[in-house]
């Protein structure tokens, strides 16, 4: 919601800023304790009645949505530039595929059928009995989405938990709000019934932790960092978890790879949107043999990036969401050059704008090795072995994505095994999507599996009626 009158705002009221020119884009309620259960406790009643919707209707309804985002794209591309701080190209490319998305999760949902099960399948037992397996809805997920992909990252959990016949309680983040609360009344004037989806908004530390613990949440779905995840799921008991957390995605060089290549897909992984994405592409880890060359292509293409306020100029390296972001950066690259990283490029500071920076020589002692930067800066560490790649891409606490490159397919498929990461790109940079692949982080990057298939089952549990015929 927008505020005209900056006299209107009070305590209970959160200002939203924009991280490109500081200017006032509106404001958001600081919600308290009460209002948080007014907004369950009206998900919990229309579960009752949403669930009861054919499919066919539920599919309905996504598909209108989509339509009206579309429809919307120019409005809402412009908030998303100016709420989050990405250039317009990106903004508008966002809604799309969210579109895409919501529509694909309707089409997958028609898809999905139960099973019956022969008893005499199993020995001891008898053809006359059998089971009807079917999918049921879990209740009220809460969907909880971060500010970089306001739009997609929170579509990507309220459409399969809509379709499904869940509810959902919406806890954007603070900054991506105002997109968040737009997706929602999208969502809303595509037909959902009053309570089908809630919007919960306010400030972490005072309702955070009274969401994730509350005893009418069936389901918690959260994008976000793995220090908040881990203490969701310290404090969540019983209640099923899906979880995309941080990443230290590295991109594997090995000595037959096309090295123009390579160095193309590793600087456009590394440093879109500055790096804000929990799959960009954070280390390189190439055979020594290799490194200068690879080093120079590099140089090549993160010159041609441009750099800038996407107000002014069509970049791809823009200011970074806030003050403290671009300050833990600056730490990061100020540490590696204590410790004698050598930096190949950039190293340039403008308020929250920080140039593309490229270190070579990096070692294990320096911060920038392991810690996930969510900004412009990529460090390269050598390495003379194939072996010595893996075990060092298998040292981070992380395991979201790596890519190979390689020329030799025999190579690429031995890395692929060996790495301890939810998926591995041959040939490509770290990426998310397409949308229908599956999605997941092993160790501290996720727990469960996202991608639309997979969303959806799991936000719906099996449910099997036996039936006995020999009375």
């Amino acid at each position: 919601m927008s505020i005209h009158n900056e006299n209107n705002y009070n305590e209970n009221m959160i200002k939203i800023v924009s991280p490109l020119d500081g200017s006032l884009l509106g404001a958001v309620k600081a919600m308290s304790q009460s209002e948080v259960d007014t907004n369950i406790e009206k998900a919990k009643k229309a579960f009752y009645e949403w669930r009861e919707y054919p499919l066919s209707k539920r599919a309905d309804i996504m598909y209108k949505a989509a339509d009206l985002l579309l429809a919307n794209t120019k409005r809402v591309a412009e908030l998303l530039l100016m709420e989050i701080g990405k250039d317009q190209k990106s903004a508008e490319s966002e809604i799309t595929r969210t579109a895409d998305f919501i529509r694909f999760t309707a089409d997958t949902a028609k898809s999905i059928h139960g099973e019956s099960i022969q008893g005499d399948n199993f020995s001891g037992f008898s053809k006359e009995k059998f089971a009807m397996v079917t999918r049921e809805p879990v209740g009220v997920v809460l969907a909880i989405s971060p500010f970089n992909y306001p739009i997609n990252l929170a579509a990507s959990k309220i459409a399969p938990a809509l379709v499904s016949g869940n509810t959902v309680v919406f806890k954007p983040a603070t900054t991506g709000s105002l997109c968040g609360i737009e997706l929602a009344k999208i969502f809303l004037e595509a037909g959902l019934p009053e309570g089908a989806l809630t919007v919960i908004t306010g400030k972490g530390s005072e309702i955070g932790d009274y969401i994730v613990t509350h005893p009418d949440i069936s389901f918690i779905n959260f994008t976000g960092s793995t220090e908040v995840g881990l203490d969701i799921s310290k404090k969540v008991h019983m209640v099923p978890l899906l979880m995309e957390l941080g990443g230290k995605d590295a991109a594997i060089v090995l000595k037959d790879a096309d090295l123009p290549f390579a160095a193309k897909n590793i600087a456009a992984g590394a440093f879109s949107y500055s790096g804000q994405r929990c799959t960009a592409v954070k280390r390189i880890i190439v055979i020594n043999e290799v490194a200068d060359k690879l080093i120079g292509y590099l140089k090549d293409e993160i010159g041609k990036l441009r750099v800038g306020n996407p107000l002014t100029v069509q970049a791809e390296v823009v200011p970074l969401i806030s003050e403290k972001a671009a300050d833990f950066v600056w730490g990061l690259i100020e540490d590696a050059k204590e410790k004698g990283a050598r930096m190949v490029m950039g190293g340039k500071r403008e308020g929250t704008l920080i140039y593309p920076t490229l270190f070579d020589e990096v070692t294990e002692d320096m911060r920038i090795a392991w810690e996930e930067p969510f900004g412009p800066v990529l460090p390269i560490l050598r390495v003379n072995t194939v072996e010595e790649a893996v075990a060092l891409a298998n040292k981070s606490e992380y395991g979201l994505q790596a890519s190979v490159f390689t020329e030799n397919i025999t190579d690429a498929f031995h890395v692929a095994g060996k790495l301890e990461v939810g998926t591995v790109h041959i040939n490509n940079k770290t990426e998310r999507g397409p949308d229908h692949f599956p999605f997941l982080g092993v160790k501290k990057s996720g727990i469960g599996t996202q991608g639309i298939r997979y969303s959806i089952e799991a936000m719906t549990r099996v449910k099997a009626t036996v039936i006995n015929l020999n009375r």
